[in-house]
């Protein structure tokens, strides 16, 4: 019973993202905080007539494709926003307590050793809050 819900629990999480055979990992402690979809997290709103676009920044006002990352694709469990001066897109990371996880999102607030892992709720996302975590972390091969 117990082999089984493990294995379930594998499959289940992150939607296949691991990292590449024979890869350099790298070790660094990062602050981890939580986000999801919504406009307390990702800096939108509704126009009056239900339209989501930007609350702030330098992008305000214009239309927001709710749900989807900056790399372009639909964000899921196992999204990371990191800033991309020090984590480009692609990079996988394994985040103890959440598990694997790839650089697919940016954020306004998110500078250098800081990653937001997203989570399909607003209360999940509060319910990770902030935590300094020892993270594995493999870069995306130069040469493919």
């Amino acid at each position: 019973m117990l082999v089984c819900l493990s294995l379930l629990l594998i499959l289940a999480s992150c939607r296949g993202v691991r990292p590449p055979r024979n890869a350099v990992t790298r070790e660094r402690v990062l602050i981890t905080t939580g986000y999801c979809h919504c406009g307390k997290c990702c800096g939108w709103k509704r126009t009056w007539y239900g339209r989501p676009v930007y609350s702030y920044g330098g992008l305000k006002g214009q239309r927001k494709r709710v749900g989807i990352t900056a790399s372009g694709t639909r964000a899921h469990k196992g999204t990371l926003a990191a800033d991309a001066r020090y984590f480009p897109f692609g990079v996988i990371m394994e985040i103890p307590g959440y598990g694997y996880g790839r650089v697919e999102d940016r954020g306004g607030q998110i500078k250098r050793n800081h990653i937001d892992l997203y989570f399909p709720t607003h209360a999940q996302a509060q319910e990770w809050g902030k935590q300094t975590k020892k993270v594995k972390i493999w870069y995306p091969d130069p040469t493919s």
